[in-house]
């Protein structure tokens, strides 16, 4: 009898399909000045840091979004709630191009797409939550971690190629119209939730926003994981922001950067999709959260020392094949251990912190070296990840995937 009461719908596919699409579009909105930091700052006639600036206002806005839009989610649902995401990154991607030539004008549009970021990563683990089962949400979590690194791949590696025949605005209206037209079947194809419940009676039941915040900020693994992601998002934001300038003084070009960065992100989507079934199969997170930031300091030392193009490149990819598994795996890991707070709370939580690391951006940039150099910044992180690789053995394993085990 009670198997009557729940079933698994294929129409959840396409929800997530559109869903990922979108967080794919705005990721290479995001990333696409990265690569080309230099012949960016040429073109405006401003500097570095004024370039930089670009990608880090996703963080800074996010920052106070991120409660606000969980509360929308956990509220109104997650439809209709990254639907307006949708639609304001969709139309300010397309304002950047048409006004690209103008820096003034490209900054105003950026934190206009900005604002919309908190929106669509916010519901990582609320459309998983409303059409999957238990057993396949930390899956279907990093499908939409795959899609959100595909993004800044693509970003990473066509814009310095588009810009070799484009203009530097024709790239940037190009990614707006992608953008808008993936909002478009967002608009069209998203579904709140099927007909009947994805899971057993109780799994699917959330606390209110304000009682299951207060909930989750009394679980002490909850708060290390916080910091974890803190740590690991940091790290993977600079290195993905100063890619370019890291490289730049070991004689690589853009090009070469562009590459490096996607062999990060395409070693990252691997992870995502390879890890996180092996987690739900076994019903483990802590011990898949651990492997992968103590896997990433290998890839870290060689970022840091190799003045080889393929050892780089090696690097890169180890790096983000292991720091990106970890994430999918631990927004399921917190949306299980602090239930019943809604999924749109804990993930906004842990979105809060991870973008709240744009602190790590400016501090790598500030160690930088007189000639350039991004070695105390990257030992810097180094550490850090030795101190998240401690903070995760003080975690407990368990919540709603162990008991059903």
């Amino acid at each position: 009898m009670a198997e009557k009461n729940f079933r698994l719908y294929p129409y959840r596919w396409v929800v997530l399909a559109v869903f990922m699409f979108i967080n794919l579009t705005i990721q290479m909105l995001w990333i696409t000045y990265a690569p080309i930091t230099g012949d960016a700052a040429a073109f405006y006639g401003v500097t570095d840091r004024q370039i930089g600036f670009l990608a880090m206002a996703f963080m800074i806005a996010f920052i106070p979004l991120s409660i606000p839009v969980s509360w929308a989610i956990d509220t109104w649902g997650f439809r209709l709630t990254v639907s307006i995401g949708a639609v304001l990154m969709g139309v300010f991607g397309v304002v950047r191009g048409i006004t690209g030539a103008n820096y003034t004008l490209v900054l105003i549009s950026t934190i206009g797409i900005a604002i919309a970021q908190p929106f669509l990563l916010n519901a990582w683990t609320k459309v998983p939550a409303q059409w999957f089962s238990i057993e396949e949400r930390a899956t279907a979590v990093g499908l939409v971690t795959l899609s959100n690194l595909v993004g800044t791949a693509l970003g990473m590696v066509l814009t310095p190629i588009l810009t070799e025949t484009m203009s530097i605005p024709n790239v940037q209206l190009l990614y707006g119209a992608i953008a808008a037209f993936s909002a478009v079947l967002f608009l069209i194809f998203a579904r709140e939730k099927p007909a009947t419940p994805p899971c057993e009676a109780g799994q699917e039941v959330r606390a209110l926003m304000l009682d299951g915040l207060k909930h989750a900020l009394k679980i002490k693994s909850f708060w290390l994981y916080l910091f974890v992601s803190f740590i690991g998002m940091g790290i993977f934001n600079g290195i993905t922001t100063w890619v370019e300038p890291i490289i730049r003084p070991r004689g690589f070009t853009t090009t070469e950067a562009g590459t490096l960065g996607a062999l990060m992100l395409v070693g990252g989507v691997l992870g995502a999709v390879i890890i996180p079934p092996f987690s739900d199969k076994s019903h483990k997170r802590k011990i898949f959260l651990l492997l992968g930031f103590a896997a990433a300091v290998p890839g870290l030392i060689g970022l840091t020392f190799s003045t080889s193009l393929w050892l780089l490149y090696i690097s890169a990819f180890a790096l983000g094949f292991a720091i990106v598994s970890a994430s999918p795996i631990g927004m399921q890991y917190s949306a299980e251990i602090t239930y019943p707070t809604p999924e749109g709370t804990s993930n906004g939580l842990i979105q809060l912190f991870g973008q709240a690391s744009v602190v790590f951006v400016y501090i790598m940039e500030a160690l930088k070296m007189p000639n350039g150099a991004f070695t105390p910044a990257l030992l810097f992180s180094i550490g850090m990840i030795g101190l998240s690789v401690i903070l995760i053995t003080q975690m407990k394993d368990g919540g709603r995937l162990a008991e059903i085990k």
